[in-house]
């Protein structure tokens, strides 16, 4: 039998003031823990991230090409790719290879013009949402997400929701680490990353 990397939760969340990204760190090796230190928020710009959910391979080969991309936007109009343009990108070549396709699932989020939050499936199927999770643990962590969530809610509520829907995830889904966040804020003011550690 083939044996591959699988398992993750990512969770995004759009609120007025800005997007918060998080994930867990652990990669799974089919039933064995290959790595608790994984990045799982892949920065495209200074402004938008993806997250990354299915094949390593695949993201990484896509969000190289997303940044070329918004590198030669850049460059030819003078002005930044917004998250919108960049999420529709990324739909049109899922669904152009959707007969050998991207195995991923992928949370695209970012601050160019204002707060942008989308989910995109394999065959380039796009959503553009106030919140949304993806992975083994999405199950979980869209209930935490659907109980806690409001429009009117900070940046910083929105990270303590996001995080604590990881970790939630973490306890249940055997493919989620429960050990560290990765954590990635986007806002007004530009970008920022942490990782918030648990000792239970």
């Amino acid at each position: 039998m083939e044996t591959k990397k699988t398992g993750t939760t990512t969770v995004g969340i759009k609120v007025k003031e800005g997007i918060v990204l998080a994930a867990d760190t652990q990669a799974s090796l089919d039933h064995m823990v290959e790595t608790l230190n994984i990045k799982k928020i892949v920065p495209i710009t200074d402004r938008i991230a993806i997250t990354t959910a299915g094949s390593v391979g695949d993201v990484q080969a896509l969000a190289r090409m997303l940044e070329a991309e918004a590198r030669y936007y850049q460059f030819t109009w003078g002005k930044p790719m917004t998250t919108r343009a960049m999420a529709n990108l990324l739909s049109n070549v899922l669904q152009e290879n959707k007969w050998f396709p991207y195995m991923v699932q992928i949370i695209i989020g970012g601050y160019v013009d204002e707060p942008t939050l989308a989910s995109l499936d394999p065959l380039g199927g796009l959503v553009f949402d106030e919140y949304t999770a993806t992975g083994s643990g999405s199950p979980f962590a869209i209930a935490v997400l659907e109980d806690g969530y409001s429009k009117e809610m900070g940046v910083k509520d929105a990270r303590d929701l996001a995080i604590r829907a990881v970790k939630t995830a973490g306890k249940r889904d055997v493919y989620t680490g429960s050990r560290k966040v990765q954590v990635v804020v986007i806002t007004n003011a530009g970008m920022k990353e942490e990782f918030v550690e648990f000792k239970d």
